[in-house]
């Protein structure tokens, strides 16, 4: 009976080393425990700093298993490029989540599979947010109203030190809010100002563990466990956009849309456009997309460059330099001003270098069996590219582990902008909003600067760069100190 009982013993670790094994031609990686996959290796805090050693153990292309997921990880630049941009296409699919299905109904733009409704649906938002009511010039003046609201805010409050964080979110959220609804909303707002905590929070748990649970056993997914928060979130969000749309269709005037919603619900009305996919609970998530991506990733961002702004003084002097020079009292700024703004210029890019805000993205998957750098990966296979890799290799970046806005400049002071800034990512999937993205940074960053000289109150401590990760990173929260420049009323 002994011998017997270690035969089984021994046939059941054989079965589970031979299925452990990764399938012939797939990337290499660690080894995996049954049901964890390779969850373990990595710490809750600094998860990517994991992935950096990975790539040095097995390469630019290495596999790892969330549970019995298989991922694909694309480490450093020039994987990047292969796969976001040569391979682009064969990489522009999405992996099936569950949890996020439940919420998207396999609809909208950042989940949706890669095909005709989601070239349509692209091709479409792209034309609008160029063309139609959505040009330069409209959505500057949108820019510039904000701001100027964001500055007298923050002028009510500059007496003493004070947290800009509510004021920076809501402030994201009303430019994206004022293109796609045609409004925006008071900074006091409670039932906003809940929303958008609620959303953060919920995009903090997509990419945490109760969202990988729901999705790797369905067993829980009834459950009152904390994935039912993303769950209820998103229907929070779905009666808000439900409401504006209502709203839109009783106030429509045909041949004269105001904003993103009425172009869509135009749209709808034509026969054609109904069989690739123009349908309410279409324009409904494609709604929450562009607000969710517009408020989440922007928010982050303007975090970050306050950040960045009071802990190196001697940076934002500089810029508030140029651009005093430069614009003098001029009284509003253009966007057009940016090309007279190097130095200026290349501060903004080189904080987005640094905070990486989206570090791996959303994750692609391959439309078809791909080969990549030798490996085979298979179809629907989730491939994460790691962006913060490739803003940090060493190849391509004159000081790729300092913040050196040296990095976006030539030799003569001229801005310059690596192939290897991918914030907005590359490709077929390259963020649709990053011309408008541009436009609010380079507003409320030069605005602030012109209006405010900004200052860290504890002199005690010192900034923390440390992220919050999630799905976008966020930096602790923290409080400035403002002193207005004279006169504190430009925009």
């Amino acid at each position: 009976m002994a011998v017997f009982g270690w035969l089984i013993v021994l046939s059941l670790l054989f079965l589970y080393l031979w299925k452990s094994q990764r399938p012939k031609g797939f990337p290499p990686g660690p080894w995996r425990l049954p049901l964890l996959g390779n969850l373990l290796y990595f710490s809750t805090r600094f998860p990517l700093k994991e992935l950096d050693q990975l790539a040095k153990k097995y390469g630019p292309v290495f596999s790892f298993y969330f549970g019995r997921t298989p991922a694909v990880f694309i480490h450093g630049f020039t994987a990047a490029k292969v796969a976001l941009v040569i391979q682009g296409t064969e990489f522009a699919g999405r992996t099936v989540f569950p949890i996020t299905d439940a919420i998207a109904k396999k609809k909208g733009l950042l989940t949706l599979r890669y095909g005709e409704v989601w070239k349509g649906q692209r091709k479409f938002s792209r034309m609008l947010f160029r063309n139609f009511r959505l040009s330069k010039k409209s959505v500057e003046e949108k820019n510039l109203e904000e701001t100027a609201y964001l500055i007298q805010a923050f002028t009510d409050n500059m007496s003493v030190p004070f947290d800009p964080y509510e004021f920076l979110d809501t402030a994201a959220a009303n430019v994206i809010c004022a293109i796609i609804f045609g409004k925006r909303l008071e900074y006091d707002n409670r039932f906003f100002r809940t929303l958008l905590d609620e959303i953060h929070q919920g995009s903090k748990m997509t990419a945490g563990p109760w969202a990988l649970l729901y999705n790797e056993v369905p067993l829980v997914r009834n459950l009152p466990l904390p994935h039912q928060t993303i769950l209820t979130t998103a229907k929070k969000i779905d009666v808000f956009i439900q409401k504006e749309v209502e709203e839109h269709k009783v106030t429509l005037t045909p041949g004269e849309p105001r904003d993103f919603t009425d172009a869509y619900l135009e749209e709808m009305q034509k026969p054609e456009k109904k069989a690739s996919g123009f349908e309410e609970q279409q324009l409904r998530i494609l709604l929450s997309d562009l607000f969710l991506a517009g408020t989440e990733t922007m928010a982050a961002t303007l975090q970050w460059i306050l950040l960045y702004l009071v802990a190196f003084p001697e940076i934002q002097e500089k810029c508030w330099k140029e651009i005093d020079t430069v614009l003098g009292n001029k009284a509003s700024l253009k966007y057009e001003d940016r090309g007279k703004l190097p130095y200026t210029n290349a501060v903004i890019h080189e904080i987005q270098r640094v905070s990486n805000v989206i570090p791996l993205g959303l994750p692609h998957a391959p439309i078809k069996d791909v080969q990549l750098f030798g490996y085979k990966i298979p179809k629907d296979t989730m491939v994460f590219v790691n962006i913060q890799s490739a803003h940090r290799d060493e190849s391509q970046w004159k000081f790729p582990n300092e913040f050196n806005p040296s990095n976006f400049l030539n030799e003569e002071g001229e801005f310059v902008k690596p192939e290897a800034f991918l914030a907005f990512s590359a490709g077929p999937r390259v963020c649709l909003g990053e011309n408008l993205a541009r436009m609010e940074l380079f507003f409320f960053f030069t605005s602030i600067l012109r209006n405010f000289q900004l200052s860290w109150p504890d002199k005690s401590q010192t900034p923390d760069f440390t992220p919050h990760m999630g799905i976008t990173q966020f930096p602790s929260r923290f409080k400035v100190l403002l002193k207005c420049r004279q006169p504190c009323e430009k925009v």
